[in-house]
């Protein structure tokens, strides 16, 4: 067994919120035979939860092996770890205070097996960002919760697709502090980070990246506003002294209304919707969340806890199941690079 463990990475996985539709891509995507071949999942959670949801969804070919902890799990099985003793029950579409409790202990204890070294990479299922807060939680999403336990405060939260791939420089903040949040610091630091990605992640070799303009017209020459001149045409015209392939500012209305970005291996946009609204639109069912720069690998489907259809069994797995394929291939492609 031990030999198997170490030939299939060990894919963490938390259930997120109970009552949305996570633990139902989960079980859909983890009864996928090909799977077994591909890793050893663990899912952090609740056995009582995923039974009764085995039940309302009739997915009886569903069968788990709960353990413990992390040494105690087998490698051709679905495993679950329990990360409560209560017996709690699903409301499927109803945001409770212990779904949100559940929440949060499964992500915390995932996150201590993350950073152990235990597993290799974790997927996380979507939470529901209020139920969840608590005094060890009190963070916008997984994102800042997982780069704190790192001890990272520098990290990129980057969304795959087959389509394209896009960096946002600044993540959850309101938007009237966008333009003075951006500097010519942070715009390289996320487009070197992002460069390292495609390359080691990803394997491009040479990543070409398309940096974003702020304003409409990216300023249209400082008429519609300065930033592009004074602060991102400087940061790219640094990027390149690094010998990083890094051009712009483009208009994002153009650059993605006339296909601009098939010419790119990454982008570089500047504030959440800016980048999310155009990856949705194109790749909704089958986008991937990845948070670059942490120590570890996470990803996560690119939708949320959808309330409206939970419970009734018509979720769409295709982003879950993405998700699940990159964790298992960066940490393939990341532990040969170790073995070499």
């Amino acid at each position: 067994m031990e030999e198997e463990k170490k030939r299939l990475p060990i894919i963490g996985i938390s259930t997120g919120d109970i009552n949305g539709i996570g633990p139902e891509v989960i079980m859909k995507t983890l009864l996928d035979p090909r799977l077994e071949e591909m890793c050893i999942p663990v899912i952090y959670g609740s056995g009582r939860v995923l039974t009764r949801y085995r039940k309302l969804l009739n997915l009886l070919k569903f069968n788990f092996n709960q353990v413990d902890n992390i040494k105690d799990i087998h490698p051709k099985r679905i495993n679950v770890i329990n990360c409560t003793e209560d017996d709690i029950d699903v409301f499927p579409g109803t945001i409770t205070p212990e779904a949100g409790k559940l929440a949060f202990d499964a992500l915390e204890s995932v996150t201590r097996d993350l950073l152990r070294k235990n597993i290799d990479a974790l997927v996380t299922a979507p939470i529901n960002k209020k139920n969840i807060q608590n005094e060890n939680f009190q963070f916008p999403g997984h994102t800042e919760y997982l780069a704190m336990n790192a001890g990272k405060d520098d990290y990129l939260m980057m969304f795959h697709s087959e389509e394209m791939k896009i960096g946002m420089v600044t993540g959850h903040i309101p938007l009237h502090k966008v333009s003075e949040t951006l500097t010519e610091e942070l715009i390289m630091s996320k487009a070197l980070m992002f460069n390292d990605v495609l390359k080691n992640d990803f394997d491009i070799h040479r990543p070409k990246i398309a940096i974003l303009g702020l304003n409409p017209h990216a300023g249209d020459n400082g008429l519609l506003g300065n930033e592009e001149q004074d602060v991102i045409i400087p940061a790219i015209n640094k990027l390149k002294e690094q010998n990083v392939l890094a051009f712009g500012p483009y208009p994002s209305d153009g650059f993605f209304g006339n296909y601009s970005f098939k010419k790119f291996d990454g982008i570089l946009a500047l504030y959440h919707d800016q980048g999310l609204i155009p990856f949705k639109t194109i790749a909704f069912e089958r986008g991937v969340n990845y948070t670059a720069g942490l120590p570890f690998i996470r990803t996560s489907p690119d939708h949320g806890t959808a309330y409206e259809i939970a419970g009734k069994g018509i979720a769409n797995i295709d982003s879950f199941r993405e998700a699940l394929y990159l964790a298992c291939d960066i940490a393939k492609r990341r532990n040969k690079s170790i073995s070499e």
